[in-house]
């Protein structure tokens, strides 16, 4: 099972509103590498919801639960979207500030690609993010 982070900003979709609907369809993606990444996503990988611009941390988990397919507000028709269901919040939310500080997780994708919005997690980033954010 692979992991990933996708973006959100807070006061265009937050977590909140996210764990509400319990599922959405991952849209608005328009960067090429951002596709691509959610074009490697398989059913059931994990996914950490990230609040960018305010916020700017990790604070919950999702789980891809339909594969990439067509993005119903593309017009250009170029670009899809994943479906993903609700997981958890964490328990403690996991800063941008906090990934910098780690001497593991500051090497992540979102760190080396700040602007890219879907981006992979390694396995031992993933570990260490759960163990941080108080849910393994």
């Amino acid at each position: 099972m692979a992991h990933w982070l996708m973006k959100s900003e807070p006061d265009a979709y937050s977590w909140q509103q996210f764990a509400r609907d319990k599922k959405s369809g991952w849209t608005g993606v328009r960067n090429y590498q951002a596709a691509n990444n959610m074009k490697a996503m398989k059913l059931g990988d994990t996914c950490f919801f990230y609040h960018s611009n305010e916020g700017k941390e990790i604070v919950g988990t999702m789980t891809v639960s339909k594969l990439y397919h067509p993005d119903p507000t593309d017009e250009t028709q170029k670009f899809g979207m994943v479906e993903v269901t609700a997981g958890a919040p964490l328990k403690n939310f996991v800063t941008l500030a906090d990934i910098k500080a780690h001497p593991v997780l500051k090497n992540m994708a979102l760190v080396k690609q700040s602007r890219l919005s879907v981006s992979p997690v390694t396995a031992e980033e993933a570990k260490i993010i759960f163990k941080l954010g108080g849910l393994k």
